[in-house]
């Protein structure tokens, strides 16, 4: 169990409740810990809770699990909309619950990469697909600086400039204008044209020039809950306040988690 207090007084009493291995149990440290966690499908010790037990996914003792699986150092999370979000997931009518199977979460790994000699970070995003009766992780998405720099920023701007409806007539000689401006070769494209940078990835990788080197970072984008968003992190340090935790929580009006996801996948 991820502890969010780390003062003495907090620690004794959190200590009492979960025994003399207290680091131990505090540290959540796999995300599908997280998960059981966040629904209360296991006790402080790990263990699971049948479905029929009468602490299975009960809703007091939820509300004590999920304080405890937020990144206690980030202020901008204040007690009120943790609260607020605790209330609005552990309702007795409506409660809300994480499926790990459930789609509408991804996950989003920087990853170091070699690019024509020079070192830079590559960010992909990868979901869960249903293969058979299980399910795998797929790559959806990659934002990488250098693949965005080439393109325009703003993608709405595609069909800008057309070639003349008559273009045909003279063997669409006039395209030689056309790519004269690189740079706004775009423009040219069908309205609604949107780079696949996911495309252009694997196109570098398999011309050998962008090679995969390590790992740097994971966190995970949840969407399941109506109306809110958080993100997950792994925070490897000591205390109690440890392992994957709830890095950043927003409250979402559902017609607009789109916008905040594809948000997500550019901000980079």
């Amino acid at each position: 169990m991820v502890l969010a207090f780390i003062s003495q007084a907090h620690a004794q009493q959190i200590g009492t409740y979960l025994g003399d291995e207290t680091p131990f149990y505090a540290a959540t440290k796999q995300m599908s810990q997280f998960f059981r966690r966040f629904n209360n499908e296991e006790d402080k010790n790990g263990k699971l809770y049948m479905s029929t037990d009468k602490l299975y996914r009960e809703p007091e003792q939820r509300k004590k699990y999920i304080n405890l699986l937020f990144n206690a150092e980030n202020q901008a999370m204040t007690p009120n909309l943790k609260n607020e979000f605790i209330q609005a997931v552990t309702s007795k009518d409506k409660g809300q619950f994480l499926n790990f199977q459930g789609g509408s979460w991804f996950s989003e790994v920087k990853a170091n990469f070699n690019y024509n000699g020079k070192a830079e970070i590559v960010t992909l995003f990868l979901e869960l697909q249903k293969e058979g009766l299980g399910t795998k992780w797929v790559l959806n998405n990659v934002f990488f600086p250098p693949f965005n720099s080439l393109f325009l920023a703003d993608t709405t701007q595609a069909g800008k400039k057309f070639l003349h409806p008559q273009s045909h007539e003279i063997d669409f000689m006039n395209l030689i204008k056309a790519f004269e401006q690189i740079k706004d070769v775009e423009l040219y494209t069908k309205k609604g044209y949107k780079p696949d940078f996911l495309t252009i990835f694997f196109y570098e990788m398999k011309k050998g020039n962008l090679k995969f080197e390590t790992i740097s970072e994971v966190k995970f984008h949840f969407f399941q809950l109506n109306n809110w968003y958080f993100e997950v992190s792994n925070y490897n340090r000591t205390g109690y306040n440890t392992g994957w935790l709830i890095s950043n929580l927003i409250k979402v009006p559902e017609n607009q988690k789109t916008i905040l996801e594809q948000y997500i996948f550019l901000k980079r």
